[in-house]
């Protein structure tokens, strides 16, 4: 069984009422070689505090603070430069992995020899209740795929330091994470998750997720900006990502029995 050091980016803001719940979720972990790398972003609540807190009682975490606050994919960014693991991967401040997840998805990569893997996901809502919904994607996800639609859950993915080396994150405030696997998938083609729920998205009333306004305005932005393409193209690129969104993604939205 593969036993290399998992790096685990977590970035945080203002995150005191759910960070210790997430940390716990990885120190639950089966696969237990792993540090979290906790990057707060300026945070005006308890969050630092608690993380000392855990800091004290498990030397595999360690924290960094910003003394202004520089959006998520700067902290991812930071995270990454401290990174000392063969694998690379992320979690929001208040997601929740299940206990197999890291164990699963490494024993996936090193089985089938692939650099890079994901998985499903089932959400919650924002005091942690199952809202009966998992979030499956393709079996055998193509870069075409994903540049019409964004499949992979960002507290899913890893991937491989020695293949890849480490990916830079855009400072974009929103979708990271759609640039991060479009690069990697720009580089495999293909990727395959492993095809079970290993983890659980917090769906929040004041998330950025929210606002459709919002999700238009930073997708275009990934045309834009990550792909350079001129506003025509860009444009007709973001009319096909909203016919994939209304029409093929909910076929991967799976209503479910609750888990937790």
């Amino acid at each position: 069984m593969e036993t290399s050091l998992v790096s685990i980016i977590i970035p945080c803001f203002n995150s005191e009422k759910f960070i210790s719940e997430t940390i716990q979720s990885v120190q639950n972990q089966s696969y237990q070689n792993w540090e979290i790398i906790a990057v707060d972003d300026c945070s005006s609540d308890a969050t630092v505090a608690i993380i000392l807190e855990m800091i004290e009682k498990d030397d595999r975490i360690q924290l960094f603070q910003f003394e202004k606050n520089s959006g998520t994919g700067v902290a991812r960014n930071k995270g990454l430069a401290i990174a000392k693991g063969r694998y690379i991967s992320f979690l929001d401040a208040d997601d929740l992995w299940k206990p197999e997840k890291l164990e699963k998805q490494i024993d996936f990569l090193t089985e089938n020899n692939v650099p890079f893997t994901f998985s499903f996901y089932d959400c919650i809502d924002e005091e942690g209740k199952p809202l009966s919904k998992r979030v499956e994607a393709p079996l055998n996800l193509s870069y075409r795929e994903l540049f019409f639609c964004n499949y992979i859950g960002n507290l899913t993915g890893i991937y491989d330091v020695d293949y890849f080396g480490k990916i830079p994150i855009s400072a974009i405030r929103k979708r990271q994470d759609w640039m991060l696997w479009l690069t990697v998938l720009k580089k495999i083609k293909t990727a395959q998750p492993v095809p079970e729920s290993l983890a659980f998205y917090r769906i929040r009333e004041n998330s950025l997720s929210i606002s459709k306004f919002d999700l238009i305005k930073y997708n275009f932005a990934v045309y834009r900006r990550f792909h350079g393409f001129n506003f025509p193209i860009a444009v007709a690129c973001m009319s096909l990502f909203l016919v994939v969104q209304l029409f093929i993604k909910p076929l991967y939205i799976k209503n479910i029995k609750p888990s937790m």
